[in-house]
């Protein structure tokens, strides 16, 4: 998958579904999707496609699209893989979408809002931590010894040839 956290000065646009195979109460995300088979090694391509199918904003509209988190996850024996971009943008307006309804929420309410728990660890984190610039890798899991997910955080650097 391809996600896109949009930034006009400290709002954030973000997607309300009503309908979620996640939740069964409103849920809210970036925006984003699946890759196509053809986008597999072009994920940042997939996600400035996904911002215009779903809001209307163009790629000349969008500054510093960067991709800052690769998130892991499990479901059931499928490996999950998404891609978080995060960018910034002086639209203020976007088009309606079949997907969801479209709001600009000021960032310091985002964690008030009902997201999944990797991205609620991803949002908790890409503020903790503003002057980050490696890629940073998530990986969610469940603790031996409880039921609730953990998060292991990794920064994406190259190693060298040694």
């Amino acid at each position: 998958m391809a996600t896109a956290f949009l930034f006009n000065q400290d709002k954030v646009l973000m997607m309300k579904k009503n309908l979620s195979r996640i939740f069964d109460f409103e849920f809210w995300s970036g925006l984003g999707g699946h890759l196509e088979p053809e986008e597999l090694n072009e994920p940042k391509g997939a996600c400035v496609r996904e911002i215009f199918e779903e809001s209307g904003i163009q790629e000349e509209e969008i500054e510093d699209l960067k991709l800052q988190y690769i998130l892991l996850r499990v479901k059931n024996d499928e490996i999950r893989q998404q891609f978080v971009y995060f960018g910034k943008t002086n639209r203020s307006d976007a088009v309606a979408s079949e997907e969801g309804e479209l709001y600009w929420i000021h960032k310091d309410e985002i964690l008030n809002l009902h997201v999944s728990r990797i991205i609620r660890f991803m949002i908790e984190h890409y503020f903790s931590n503003p002057d980050k610039t490696e890629v940073t890798i998530g990986t969610i899991s469940i603790d031996n010894n409880d039921e609730d997910p953990v998060i292991q955080w990794a920064e994406l650097r190259d190693p060298g040839v040694f």
